[in-house]
């Protein structure tokens, strides 16, 4: 696996970050956090658990002692983790058990309120309600958000990392892409090769031609790639360390463009690159939004830019901060995300130019250092 060091958060940070949780749950009146399998669990504890019909929840009270709770089966591997390292009381259940009223008679005494992960399952969401009629129940993703979209150094490093990696494929793209393709051979060549470059999962793959490249959330289809036609491939995987690539470039197969796509396509770039020049501490997410829309639509093409800007980037591929209008955010150095405007005219052809950039203390940087012409692919 090329370019890929493997990151693993040392103790020290984990239990900062515990902490951090605790310090945020408190103040907004949280009495404790349940946290399932997912970026949530791994980005506090570090263990990447299985997510399973059988429970396994970190409990971590703003006062007491934290404890994840695990099947028996799996006990080994949160013990591997380290889990036990970071002041985790580690506690299995068995078969039989009941995992959830085992939760509870975890729980310090008066817990009124408990913020449970957002990407908790239903039927377990439902099984505290069922176990803890008492406490009532609330969304952790207020709180952990404040903790997540604001990245340390080594956060940003293996941002930085997935970001070369995406890069390389999309250096590459000229080995598959030609006319007389299906967009399905192209993807499959492009999947094996985001793991070839450094992932260790393929999180998307999206090659739309011709009127597919007016969809922005197209995957791939059977349909033949056409001389001269634009193609928009938009790519992303996650690497060992556990963060996340997303990357867009838009492409032209064995021709030139005809004059319309050039001359939108101008408009895309300069919106995105004064977009990104506009990003430093202080400055609003919906702000960046605006600079981007204010070009697009100066142009004629406002209503053909139909999505945000951009949408924040971690452990998950979308996760806070979102780029767009009603974000009074200010930005804060660390936090990453991309800035993606696109022009799409439906049934005919579109384009999008998507780079990873993360707030600098003074400014941006840009994690994606691919061109970002309309590049011409010979085929």
């Amino acid at each position: 696996m090329s370019g890929v060091t493997s990151f693993s958060p040392p103790a020290t940070d984990l239990i900062d970050r515990l902490a951090r949780a605790r310090a945020v749950a408190a103040s907004a009146g949280v009495d404790v956090l349940l946290v399932s399998p997912g970026p949530d669990l791994r980005y506090l504890t570090g263990y990447d658990a299985k997510p399973l019909e059988r429970l396994t929840c970190l409990v971590l009270p703003v006062e007491g002692s934290p404890a994840l709770v695990v099947p028996a089966l799996e006990r080994t591997a949160a013990e591997a983790a380290g889990a036990d390292a970071l002041g985790l009381e580690i506690v299995p259940w068995q078969e039989t058990d009941d995992a959830y009223a085992l939760v509870g008679t975890l729980l310090p005494g008066g817990v009124r309120q408990a913020a449970l992960d957002n990407h908790m399952w239903a039927e377990k969401v439902l099984a505290f309600r069922a176990a803890l009629p008492s406490v009532e129940q609330t969304l952790a993703g207020e709180i952990l958000r404040e903790l997540r979209m604001r990245k340390t150094t080594a956060e940003v490093e293996a941002l930085g990392e997935a970001g070369a990696a995406i890069d390389r494929v999309h250096a590459r793209i000229g080995e598959w892409l030609r006319p007389g393709r299906t967009e399905r051979e192209v993807g499959r060549d492009i999947y094996d090769a985001i793991l070839a470059e450094g992932h260790v999962q393929v999180d998307f793959v999206i090659v739309g031609s011709g009127p597919n490249s007016a969809s922005p959330h197209h995957e791939v289809s059977d349909r033949v790639i056409q001389r001269g036609e634009p193609v928009v491939v938009d790519i992303g995987g996650t690497t060992e360390a556990g963060y996340c690539s997303d990357e867009t470039r838009t492409y032209v197969v064995g021709g030139e463009p005809d004059d319309e796509i050039r001359r939108y396509y101008d408009v895309l770039q300069r919106a995105q690159a004064a977009a990104t020049a506009h990003v430093r501490p202080g400055v609003t997410a919906e702000s960046v939004d605006a600079v981007a829309r204010q070009i697009i639509s100066d142009a004629g093409y406002g209503e053909a830019f139909i999505h945000r800007t951009g949408h924040g980037i971690g452990m998950e591929s979308h996760e806070d901060p979102y780029i767009v209008t009603g974000n009074t955010l200010p930005l804060e150095p660390g936090m990453a995300f991309s800035i993606e405007p696109g022009i799409y005219f439906e049934g005919r052809h579109g384009a999008r130019i998507e780079d990873i950039v993360v707030v600098t203390e003074d400014g941006v940087e840009s994690l994606n250092v691919r061109p970002r012409d309309l590049v011409v692919v010979d085929g």
